[in-house]
């Protein structure tokens, strides 16, 4: 049995539901905004002193922060709402962490570049936000890296999993692809790395064990874009009768600028000799038939 405790918020959320797989043997003090039962507690980060008072009562070894604001073009039309979460909820956080010695996890986003880079962005690369989202997020990785010495700043690509709560890309175009509703389309000029929420979170239990703090890029390696998830996900499902036609951005008109490279690599983690993230068409056939297919 491991006697390390972890508090994480947003615990309801996509990453949030694989929490109790990885750290099984971890003890686990769960907690969301949205406290639907009684596995988690209800915490506003935006609340600093109740941040403060759970954090100071529950005196975990480490803080696996996943709550934020993530719709990014809800973040560009209510900057207040991105900034208020994702900045100021951050700030509350880290300094709770500050206060009890805790160790903290901050999971961040490629969407801190400015996305015109050829090939895929590393640790080492300079972000330059485009949009609202990747501002806040941004914001909350110097104010993590600013207030605390002991942290691991994670940034993820594309997001995948969930099951049945799963409601991005992966199972929308799930969806329709079952049901037959052809023609589909999907972007061919927008490049991201797919990263499988069950593999972030066992890549985060890994990078903790080695001790090495700092910031990190962990993604199921793969500079693609969503036609070629679309046609990916086609081939799992075995729809290959389904047309699904190859389109510019521009049919698809966002309130938040989409940056054109959001794809990253885990350099330093390649650096380090930790190569234990799989490739994205792996994570992606064993979420789809493992977690997807049955609650389609």
């Amino acid at each position: 049995m491991n006697n390390n405790k972890m508090l994480i918020t947003g615990a309801n959320g996509m990453v949030g539901s694989y929490v109790t797989k990885i750290f099984s043997d971890w003890d686990l003090y769960m907690t969301d905004l949205d406290s639907l039962d009684m596995s988690s507690t209800k915490l506003d980060v935006c609340d600093a002193v109740e941040v403060m008072q759970i954090v100071k009562n529950v005196d975990p070894d480490f803080v696996l922060h996943l709550a934020a604001a993530t719709d990014v073009d809800r973040c560009q039309i209510e900057p207040e709402w991105a900034y208020r979460v994702n900045a100021i909820g951050t700030q509350n956080i880290a300094l709770a962490c500050q206060e009890t010695n805790a160790r903290l996890i901050y999971v961040s986003t490629g969407n801190v570049f400015e996305g015109n880079k050829e090939t895929e962005y590393t640790e080492f690369d300079k972000p330059g936000p485009k949009n609202i989202y990747g501002n806040s997020k941004l914001v909350g990785e110097e104010i993590v890296s600013s207030l605390l010495n002991k942290y691991y700043i994670v940034r993820a690509g594309w997001m995948i999993g969930g099951g049945v709560k799963d409601k991005k890309f992966v199972s929308k175009m799930a969806h329709m692809l079952m049901d037959d509703q052809g023609p589909l389309k999907a972007v061919n000029d927008k490049f991201g790395s797919p990263t499988y929420a069950f593999d972030l979170l066992e890549g985060i239990s890994k990078l903790i064990d080695t001790g090495y703090y700092g910031l990190y890029h962990m993604v199921n390696p793969g500079m693609v874009s969503r036609f070629e998830i679309a046609e990916a996900l086609r081939d799992i499902l075995k729809m290959t009768q389904v047309e699904i036609e190859s389109v510019t951005s521009e049919e698809f008109q966002t309130p938040a600028p989409r940056i054109r490279m959001e794809a990253l690599s885990n350099y330093k983690l390649e650096l380090l000799g930790y190569n234990w993230m799989r490739s994205w068409k792996e994570a992606l056939k064993e979420y789809v038939i493992t977690e997807l297919l049955p609650v389609l």
